[in-house]
């Protein structure tokens, strides 16, 4: 056992392991915590969100419907998908989830997308790059045409989706030049969640979600001695997102009862430098995510890996 999942077990002790009452259930489990690096451990970004009977994916990077499929979820129970931003590592693993999903779940119906704009047509043109696909589909194994198309939505800032009970809020955040590129608040009753998506230290996310009780957010760090040896990284890859200490800041803010790091980008820096370095803003509860990672949200966060 590494000293990575040590440290987790360590922290189990510091949660409850109660869950939130009936309609107010909320668990997030982090189906990649990965970057557009293609390693096994940590697959791209993606998060499932189970929210008042309802689930809901964020962003849906390589391997997504692999650790659904780990945890036993269909295409069909998927009441909808969100896009935090069209970077490729955030919406190469949809084909797969969606027509992999459609055949082997024989979904019935469109699946609710909602995302920056751009999401209409670059589904547009999934639709029609797979089209040969989707009419043998329908004509050879009788999978119902329904399940092959989509309710779009493009979102604002400050558009709210309410679904009975559960509201989900897109935040702008800044990914500059990556315009627009959003946040999600999701709520049910008296519990929250949020995720940053890719974005700089950003004053308008902090204050969007401001006490949230789970807080899942980007990192980008390295070594000074990788940021002098490779100044792509430090003045292009590590700008456009947010260090370990300026997350610290974030965390510090926002004060959530538990801080997530995933979709994380690190070079030369262990995961216990990392958090050290984000030790030097913020002294609260702090993990590193990892895949097939859960948090169930009530009075207390109950931290759960999958064996």
């Amino acid at each position: 056992m590494n000293r990575m999942r040590l440290s987790i077990l360590t922290l189990l002790a510091w949660f409850s392991l109660s869950a939130p009452a009936g309609g107010q259930e909320l668990r997030a489990t982090l189906l990649g915590t990965g970057n557009p690096n293609p390693g096994m451990e940590r697959f791209g970004p993606s998060l499932l969100v189970e929210a008042g009977g309802k689930k809901y994916v964020f962003d849906v990077g390589r391997g997504a419907i692999q650790r659904l499929t780990e945890l036993g979820i269909a295409y069909d129970q998927i009441d909808g998908v969100f896009f935090t931003h069209l970077h490729s590592d955030h919406v190469v693993g949809f084909p797969d989830l969606w027509l992999t999903g459609w055949l082997l779940s024989r979904r019935d119906r469109p699946l609710n997308v909602f995302g920056p704009v751009g999401t209409q047509r670059m589904l547009e043109h999934l639709t029609e790059a797979y089209s040969f696909d989707i009419s043998l589909r329908i004509m050879d194994d009788g999978v119902p045409p329904s399940g092959s198309q989509f309710k779009v939505t493009e979102v604002f800032d400050g558009y709210e989706m309410a679904d009975e009970g559960v509201t989900i809020r897109a935040i702008k955040v800044d990914h500059r030049p990556i315009e627009p590129a959003f946040g999600y608040r999701i709520d049910v009753g008296d519990y929250s969640v949020a995720l940053s998506g890719d974005t700089r230290y950003s004053e308008s996310f902090i204050a969007a979600v401001h006490g949230v009780d789970l807080l899942i957010h980007e990192v980008a760090d390295a070594s000074e001695e990788y940021l002098a040896a490779n100044p792509h990284f430090k003045d292009v890859v590590r700008a456009h997102h947010t260090t370990a200490p300026e997350a610290g800041q974030v965390f510090a803010t926002v004060r959530p009862k538990l801080a997530v790091y995933s979709h994380i980008i690190m070079h030369d820096v262990s995961y216990e430098q990392l958090i050290e370095m984000t030790r030097s803003t913020y002294e609260g509860p702090l993990i590193v995510g990892e895949d097939l990672m859960s948090f169930q949200v009530g009075e207390e966060i109950s931290v759960l890996m999958r064996q």
